[in-house]
């Protein structure tokens, strides 16, 4: 116990209870206890259950397009199926994978406990975030079973207009999706407004949340006109209005510039909580504190905002005026500025720190490298003379891979992997962690190197036949696409079986300075016995743990005294 006799403010240690009897996994038992949980704790599991079973369902999705290129000739699938098998692959791992993975699960699970609040400011429209996002799914995989898309996962117009495929039921269910997207990034905003605990300030939050608070402004502002432009082609194929129908004084180029203006921000919807996820995992297996904390958190609300100046280097080959063009390729050079500050902090971070390679940490590292391969690779892009040659080609398709899966999916299985003891009590087998983070990071590498090749000798994307100078390189990364998928399998055997024997985790395994780690293992069902005061900073690991005091406050504190007591020497 430590005293401020100053004003008489006692600060304890957190009651922290290593099993505690009373956590949010026995709180209330049976299916529809879960159903219809307010715990945001809960609602966060859900998305991160549904989110792996359409990463299950894509991964499948993206195993059969490999086979099938094994050959320059069709052999498993024919064209269309084909056609419709890439279209859906995409739409199930953008819409209801990537975009809700970070902020959905993670952040519904730990938001709350990182600001010290007990649940996120309304339960309830978390809840009904969630069911929308499920309806949205059903809708889905309607279009699924009634015939599926093969527009790509773009929509692109005329021919999403004139095809006789499911469409309308594809794009409504994008639409409903989109406000589950917008009522989380509400929820997430107000919550970090107006819950956060005493001497929480701006300058104390975790980087995570500074990532989430950015990433809900882009949910916010962009997700409407997504909205809006799949609803406008719904009515296109119902009413035949002409919005983008050339014969009627419509122009289909504008559905692009509708699209990508939601689009591009949204690769930071998925990218920018990826950031949050490696600078907490960087300063705590480093044991330093972060290098450029300010720098780092307002890096990812410049990305938020000139993420919507972009969209336009989607459509340098559209016939848009030469003048546009260089505005775009400027600013998409520009946008990589506030990425490489991140970049080199962490490097900096790293730089004579006390490394850890623990699991969660060689996946921090297996991000910087392929997340920085897709960044260059982008800017290169981003050139007019170099994107006219490689638009549409396979150069494309590694370089998207090489951001989404090399940057938030690797992110992603760095934070599950950090936060797994917190969320389930249990630990993993680190040993397994290790093997399988190299599986997967080589069998990535394996997969989509051999795609860039490709794409700068000519090969187009989304090609059912190919000449046959491209077949070694193609069963190259099928080969290596059928080790990741291996690596995944391996990996969800070690988690299930941690549920179940993995040892009991102790409430701070990883020793970090940041708030939730000062909660039980797995968290009581309202986070914490007491409101948390905060006295330092979430990376201050130049402080002993001993010395690492953050409290709680007797009940009959005032938060004047709170805020007093913190600016006490």
């Amino acid at each position: 116990m430590a005293e401020r006799t100053a004003n008489t403010l006692k600060i304890r240690e957190f009651p922290v209870e290593e099993n505690p009897k009373h956590t949010y996994l026995n709180a209330e038992k049976g299916i529809l206890s879960w159903l219809i949980t307010l715990d945001h704790k809960r609602i966060g599991l859900l998305y991160l259950g549904s989110i792996a079973f359409f990463f299950f369902v894509g991964g499948v999705l993206a195993l059969l397009l490999r086979t099938e290129l094994l050959t320059p000739a069709e052999s498993i699938i024919d064209a269309d199926t084909y056609n419709q098998i890439f279209t859906l692959h995409g739409a199930i791992m953008i819409f209801l994978f990537i975009i809700p993975s970070i902020p959905a699960a993670l952040g519904n699970f730990f938001l709350p406990m990182m600001i010290g609040a007990k649940d996120v400011a309304f339960p309830r429209l978390n809840l009904a975030s969630y069911w929308i996002y499920v309806i949205g799914a059903v809708f889905a995989l309607y279009s699924i079973i009634s015939g599926a898309v093969d527009t790509g996962w773009t929509f692109y117009t005329p021919y999403s207009t004139q095809t006789d495929m499911a469409v309308v039921s594809m794009t409504m269910a994008i639409f409903i999706l989109g406000f589950s997207s917008i009522l989380t990034g509400i929820n997430f905003i107000v919550t970090l407004h107006k819950l956060r605990s005493p001497g929480l300030s701006w300058s104390k939050m975790p980087l995570f949340l500074w990532s989430l608070y950015a990433t809900a402004i882009i949910q916010i502002l962009a997700t409407p006109v997504l909205a809006i432009t799949v609803l406008l082609l719904a009515m296109e194929r119902i009413f035949g209005i002409g919005i983008f129908d050339p014969t009627m004084g419509g122009d289909p180029v504008l559905y692009q510039h509708f699209f990508w203006f939601y689009s591009h921000p949204a690769v930071y919807i998925m990218i920018v909580p990826a950031f949050g996820i490696i600078s907490e995992l960087i300063s705590t297996f480093s044991r330093k504190t972060i290098f450029g904390y300010w720098a780092i958190a307002l890096s990812s609300l410049a990305i938020a905002f000139i993420g919507f100046l972009v969209w336009g280097h989607h459509m340098f080959v559209s016939g848009q005026s030469e003048l546009s063009s260089v505005v775009f390729s400027f600013l998409t050079f520009f946008v990589g500025v506030p990425t490489g500050i991140k970049i080199f902090n962490w490097v900096a971070t790293m730089y004579k720190g006390s490394i850890d390679l623990k699991t969660p940490m060689l996946y921090a590292l297996a991000f910087l490298f392929l997340f920085t391969i897709g960044g260059l690779t982008g800017i290169m892009i981003g050139a007019l003379s170099v994107n006219v040659h490689l638009h549409d080609t396979y150069y494309i398709v590694a370089h998207f891979h090489y951001v989404m899966m090399g940057g938030t999916v690797i992110a992603l299985l760095g934070g599950l992997h950090y936060w797994w003891p917190k969320m389930t009590g249990r630990m993993y087998n680190e040993f397994w962690g290790k093997i399988t983070c190299g599986i997967i990071f080589v069998s990535f590498n394996m997969t989509f190197l051999p795609q860039f090749i490709m794409g700068s000798q000519g090969m187009p994307r989304r090609y059912f036949n190919y000449v046959d100078q491209f077949q070694g390189l193609h069963q190259f990364s099928t080969i290596g696409s059928y080790i990741l998928g291996l690596g995944f399998v391996i990996m969800a055997v070690y988690l299930a079986w941690s549920l179940f024997k993995g040892p009991r985790a102790t409430s701070n395994p990883w020793k970090s300075r940041s708030l939730e780690w000062m909660a039980s293992s797995p968290p009581a069902h309202h986070n914490f016995e007491y409101t948390p005061v905060i006295l330092h900073g979430p990376y201050d690991h130049h402080k002993p743990m001993r010395e690492f005091r953050m409290g709680v406050a007797r009940e009959d504190e005032t938060h004047e005294e709170q805020v007093t007591a913190e600016k006490t020497p």
